[in-house]
C-alpha cells in the first residue's frame, strides 16, 4: 500500500527503509513486536496467578514430538 501511494514500483528499487521515511507509517511487525514485549512486562510483574502468567508458562503437547521444527512459545521469544 505504501509503494502505491508514493507510486513505486518493485522495478524502481525503492528499499522499504526509505518508503517507510517518507510515508512516516511505523512497521507493523516492530509495533506488535512492542505491544508484545510490554504485555510480556505487564504480567510478569503481577503477583496472583491469574490465567495471563498461567498463559506464558504453558506447555502445548506432551509425549512425542511432531516432526520438523518445534513450536514456538511465547517464552521462547522472552527468554
Amino acid at each position: 500500500m505504501e509503494r502505491a501511494l508514493l507510486k513505486v514500483s518493485l522495478r524502481d528499487q525503492v528499499r522499504n527503509e526509505e518508503i517507510r521515511r517518507r510515508t512516516r507509517v511505523t512497521d507493523i511487525a516492530q509495533r506488535v513486536a512492542k505491544m508484545k514485549w510490554t504485555w510480556a512486562g505487564h504480567i510478569a510483574r503481577r503477583i496472583d496467578r491469574r490465567w495471563g502468567s498461567k498463559a506464558l508458562e504453558w506447555r502445548t503437547r506432551t509425549g512425542k514430538r511432531s516432526v520438523g521444527r518445534p513450536t514456538t512459545r511465547w517464552t521462547d521469544d522472552i527468554k
